[in-house]
């Protein structure tokens, strides 16, 4: 079974996480910010990635630090449940249409973090949550798992809707690229023979 557990624990926040890359979209999440928990469930539930997060974070001064922090932790857990990559895909890419929404997502497990984010909202708020704390959310995921990852929303109205098609093209993406292709059983799918 491909899982990992991870404690993260700093003076701003100490979050627990625990994930199965082969499960069913369960998830157990609960960080104190609402929509982040909702995204996050989001994920979980169309990567198929089984999520068991618990955060505790400074909240009193603002969201951010949850927010980054969840980010590296869910990143880092699914690069070590990865362990050596044999196996996999390693690509993955989705468009995600939501209403007048639509948004492409593409991401190389390779070990090079890098983010594209092509992503602008009209509110500074979705929920009571900062719009520019998605960016940061990202950016901390990417780094963590080692994966670029480019994120573009090509049109939309709804800024809901446009992160959450953010979060959804991450998680169909995420489970095209983790998923093992057969005809590359045992191998690491690079000429480098690494990754």
């Amino acid at each position: 079974m491909r899982e990992s557990k991870i404690n993260r624990k700093t003076s701003e926040t100490n979050i627990s996480i625990e994930i199965n890359l082969d499960g069913k979209g369960k998830f157990n999440i609960s960080t104190g910010i609402g929509f982040l928990d909702h995204m996050l469930e989001q994920l979980s539930k169309h990567s198929l990635i089984d999520i068991n997060l618990k955060a505790k974070g400074d909240l009193k001064i603002d969201d951010h630090h949850t927010t980054e922090d969840t980010g590296i932790v869910l990143g880092e857990a699914i690069s070590k449940a990865l362990g050596n990559k044999k196996s996999i895909k390693r690509y993955g890419n989705f468009f995600i249409p939501m209403d007048e929404t639509l948004t492409r997502v593409s991401i190389d497990l390779s070990n090079r973090p890098y983010l594209i984010w092509k992503v602008k909202f009209t509110n500074k708020q979705i929920g009571k949550m900062d719009s520019e704390l998605f960016k940061e959310w990202f950016q901390a995921f990417s780094q963590a798992a080692g994966v670029t990852l480019h994120v573009e929303n090509l049109y939309g109205d709804n800024n809901h809707h446009i992160i959450e098609t953010c979060y959804k093209g991450l998680a169909r993406s995420l489970r095209e690229a983790i998923s093992v292709d057969p005809r590359e059983k045992g191998k690491i799918p690079s000429t480098k023979g690494k990754l």
